[in-house]
């Protein structure tokens, strides 16, 4: 059996728990063995957890939150086809 990108991408959280099961655990590393965007993501994602879990604080430039949240209501109005909201 083969999975797609968006299955691994479900997966890549308890994957890096070690929380799947052995079958699916094989099926998402064979996966990871030849797809190069899924490797990105799962070592984009152990890095984020990497520097969250470290208790470090980083001080985010002025500005930085609204114009996260402007884009994030931007992306979510437009999958739902309401355009921007801006």
């Amino acid at each position: 059996m083969v999975i797609e990108c968006k299955h691994v991408w479900d997966y890549i959280s308890d994957y890096l728990d070690g929380s799947l099961p052995p079958e699916t655990r094989e099926l998402v590393q064979r996966h990871l063995d030849h797809c190069e965007i899924c490797s990105a993501i799962l070592d984009s994602t152990r890095n984020i957890l990497v520097l969250t879990a470290d208790d470090r604080v980083f001080e985010l430039p002025i500005g930085f939150s609204d114009r996260l949240h402007q884009r994030l209501n931007a992306e979510i109005n437009k999958d739902r086809g309401l355009g921007d909201s801006s």
